[in-house]
């Protein structure tokens, strides 16, 4: 790459990680999900309930540079920078020239990505994996070298590593070859060791999953009843015009190309892979952005074609539209996408928001404030009052702190100031309790709803009870959490809980136990 090209690029890279760091009010904390994802660093394993393991790496890095929000924002931060190198890469690739590099970096750098790189979540890694898969079927596909296929198992199993959405992009791209001339790939040799390089780098994961009876499908099956229920086709399609709406044309121009821009010819595969990744996405009613993966390669694909196609004097026109669609329609985003105004400025101001369809949670209804801002909410003031609680019970090695959430349980372990420890049956917290040792005091954090049951459920096991604080933040999906507190135990509080996890393992599964 000549050196002027490394400075724009590294100058569109500075202005990703800028926006990364400033597209969020300081009111709000971290989201829900990323509680969680930092946990998994301290309890490294081949597998998870809620994820693949490479998101505990990441964890585990965070953890040892500090833990600090900042290091929290840098990762999906940087996964989203290395997204657009390889797109700026893959265009290089394709004979692109410094318009059609300049387009496609403003069409990954103001897109939905964005808002994906906000958080701590393995979206993030999932979109840079699928586009250096496609970058290296790009580079097969020009020189049919075996290197490839092997680069392209190790990309491959690391995405499947981090998430398994990426079995969605074999699906898609497997008979997209087979549809063309180009099936012949699949029939040479190097595509066992490939496919067997694949399979070693993944099977500590295969294997951990297999060792606890799959836990993956019990939560592919609540996922399913819980939320992709409410998944329709048509909101499926309607959102994936969206995601990088200032590119639309450009990717349109990508598909087209295919067929109309002779160069492209050798990557017709590309062409099929799009309609059916979309198609499976659909069948198995995926959530929307589960296909964001999909769209940067094609937008490297696109910004060479409409470079190609604006050459002559008649369509030059096209050049400065392409490069003013991305930023008027990030000015748009910029008002209602991201969580830069308050939740008093939203809740005011609530049109415009619901116009996007971003006041729909995933239980299909409408709410004061997205769904993803209110799980940045409430955090801190709960950590505080856990706090404040089990300073009053002044008795740390002594008292158990139980959640009903990962989000609860998370968000005390990020912030708070007295090293609390807490737990859950839900998620992965469920393999990371303490069960041997003596606890008197229990603090339980529960989900807003009946006070008298919880205290008729529980209370007549300890000496003492009462409610001791409850989440005020009217905004916060957590809103009416409330934190009870129970003195001296008249039972075994660590037996009792052996015997809760027992019955919950078992719902997952019998090798679970």
């Amino acid at each position: 790459m000549p050196l002027w090209r490394f400075w724009v690029l590294g100058a569109f890279v500075l202005v990703k990680f800028i926006l990364q760091y400033t597209l969020t009010d300081p009111v709000y904390e971290l989201q829900r999900d990323e509680f969680l994802h930092l946990d998994l660093g301290k309890h490294l394993a081949w597998g998870y309930l809620s994820v693949p393991p490479f998101t505990s790496w990441v964890a585990w890095l965070i953890n040892a540079l500090g833990n600090s929000v900042f290091w929290v924002k840098f990762f999906p931060a940087l996964f989203g920078a290395l997204t657009l190198a390889l797109v700026w890469s893959a265009i290089e690739a394709l004979g692109g020239d410094m318009f059609a590099l300049v387009l496609g970096a403003m069409g990954i750098t103001l897109s939905v990505l964005l808002r994906l790189n906000l958080l701590f979540q393995p979206n993030s890694a999932d979109v840079l994996y699928w586009t250096a898969f496609y970058y290296v079927a790009i580079r097969y596909l020009a020189d049919e070298k075996a290197k490839w296929l092997m680069v392209g198992a190790v990309v491959l199993a690391f995405g499947f590593l981090n998430k398994y959405n990426v079995v969605f992009q074999l699906m898609g791209i497997v008979p997209a070859f087979l549809v063309t001339a180009k099936r012949h790939l699949f029939l040479r040799k190097e595509v066992i060791g490939a496919g067997a390089l694949g399979l070693a780098l993944v099977s500590g994961n295969l294997w951990w999953q297999y060792a606890n009876g799959f836990p993956v499908v019990h939560h592919l099956s609540e996922l399913s009843e819980r939320q992709l229920v409410h998944v329709k086709p048509a909101d499926f399609l309607k959102s994936q015009l969206f995601f990088f709406a200032g590119s639309l044309p450009v990717i349109v121009a990508g598909l087209a190309g295919f067929f109309a821009y002779r160069p492209f010819r050798l990557y017709q595969p590309f062409f099929w892979a799009f309609f059916f990744t979309i198609a499976i996405f659909i069948f198995f009613r995926a959530k929307d952005y589960y296909a964001i993966g999909l769209y940067p390669i094609y937008i490297a694909f696109g910004s060479v074609a409409w470079s190609a196609f604006s050459r002559s004097s008649f369509w030059r026109i096209l050049r400065p539209i392409g490069l003013l669609l991305p930023i008027l329609v990030f000015a748009k985003m910029y008002q209602v996408v991201f969580p830069n105004k308050s939740p008093a400025y939203i809740a005011a101001n609530p049109d415009k928001y619901r116009a996007f369809g971003l006041l729909r949670w995933e239980d299909g209804k409408d709410h004061t404030i997205p769904q993803d801002f209110a799980d940045m909410l409430g955090w801190k003031e709960l950590a505080r009052k856990v706090d404040d609680a089990f300073a009053d019970l002044n008795a740390p090695g002594e008292t158990l702190v139980l959640c009903d959430n990962y989000g609860q349980a998370g968000a005390i372990n990020f912030y708070s100031r007295r090293g609390i420890q807490a737990v859950s049956f839900n998620a992965d917290y469920l393999n990371w309790f303490v069960t041997d040792r003596p606890y008197r005091h229990l603090i339980r954090v529960k989900n807003k709803g009946s006070q008298a049951e919880e205290l008729a459920t529980t209370a007549p096991f300890f000496n003492e009870a009462r409610i001791a604080d409850s989440i005020a933040n009217p905004f916060a999906r957590e809103h009416g959490t409330i934190i009870f507190s129970f003195r001296d135990a008249r039972i075994d509080i660590s037996k009792r809980i052996e015997e809760e996890i027992r019955d919950r393992k078992s719902e997952i599964s019998p090798r679970y136990l």
